[in-house]
């Protein structure tokens, strides 16, 4: 089969690979239709996640079809059309019974594409199938639930609900990439006063405004846009989406006292946290890697047509066109691509 694999910082190739096998009693097999890249897939490439080695097959989010299960998986079968989450779970250890699945003990959480082979693949080896892949519901296609294998609930717990957004609020979202759009998205949920979107690129702003932001503003305008929505209190919630200490360190500037600062985005470089302002401000600053915990309640909302999730794709390719697809997504302020998806021919 053909599979993207990690050469090292910088390098990566569409290559040919031995296909994957079953290696535990829970793992499932399963036919790659459709996958997107992640920002994070980026950020490995530069060097800035060194836990993956190289030799590894990239990719943590697919729609594809089981073709293979092993002796103790039940809840899917060969044929089922399945979501792969981000996240895989053992479902036992105390993390996972606490539904904090991105924090797994038990050889899950965030691993695929990063510990062990992903699924930038034709196929791909899924562990723990049981608990770590979703049965697509009637209707809902391919493209539409890929974005549900991390941006979105990403954005939904990291962001919208560690940050506590709530009706009413001034919310800043600092970064309109897909992260940033899907946290804006899901804001709208909780009914906030403002949103207000700071990016540097115009073709990235032009897109937050079309998913619903109220404000969009360069870096520069931030303070101003939001001191103005807000009666010169600040934000309520900051939602950080970028992962460079600039943004960052805006997102502080920009909260109220008694606000919330939620990192959402992957740093790959220290951010310096001014305790000398912050202290005597009551911020609550929260960071996480998403659970994928709310992943069955938004397959619903897909299902139900309540969420609109295709919009985010803006190029589409066939799988074996993955290097053309790495240079769009690579390249946004070139392309104004958001995200990439590619499907089986």
């Amino acid at each position: 089969m053909k599979a993207l694999v990690y050469d090292g910082p910088g390098r990566r190739s569409w290559t040919d690979h031995a296909e994957p096998e079953l290696t535990s009693p829970t793992d499932a097999i399963v036919r790659v239709d459709a996958v997107t890249i992640c920002g994070t897939d980026l950020h490995i490439l530069k060097g800035d996640v060194p836990e993956v080695e190289r030799g590894r097959i990239l990719g943590h989010e697919a729609v594809g079809t089981i073709v293979e299960t092993g002796s103790a998986v039940t809840t899917v079968k060969s044929g089922d059309k399945v979501l792969v989450s981000c996240i895989s779970a053992c479902g036992r250890c105390e993390y996972c019974r606490s539904a904090a699945y991105g924090q797994c003990l038990g050889g899950g959480g965030w691993i695929l594409g990063h510990t062990t082979d992903g699924v930038q693949a034709e196929y791909a080896r899924v562990p723990f199938a049981d608990t770590s892949t979703y049965v697509l519901p009637s209707g809902v296609s391919d493209e539409s639930a890929l974005m549900l294998a991390d941006i979105v609930p990403t954005s939904y717990e990291v962001g919208v609900r560690n940050g506590g957004v709530k009706p009413g609020d001034t919310v800043v979202v600092v970064g309109a990439g897909p992260i940033g759009l899907a946290a804006i998205t899901n804001a709208q949920l909780f009914a906030p006063s403002t949103i207000i979107v700071v990016d540097k690129e115009p073709a990235r702003l032009d897109a937050a405004k079309s998913f619903g932001a109220d404000v969009m503003v360069q870096p520069g305008d931030a303070a101003a846009a939001v001191a103005e929505a807000s009666g010169g209190l600040g934000a309520d919630v900051a939602i950080e989406a970028v992962g460079v200490p600039e943004t960052f360190e805006l997102c502080t500037k920009l909260v109220r006292p008694g606000g919330h600062v939620a990192n959402v985005g992957v740093h790959g470089a220290p951010a310096t946290l001014h305790l000398e302002e912050l202290w005597i401000k009551n911020i609550t600053i929260t960071t996480g890697l998403v659970d994928t915990s709310s992943t069955p309640m938004l397959l619903r909302m897909l299902a139900a047509g309540r969420l609109e999730t295709s919009r985010f794709i803006t190029h589409r390719f066939g799988l074996d066109e993955m290097d053309e697809a790495y240079d769009v997504f690579a390249h946004p302020q070139d392309s104004n691509a958001l995200k990439v998806a590619l499907f089986r021919s």
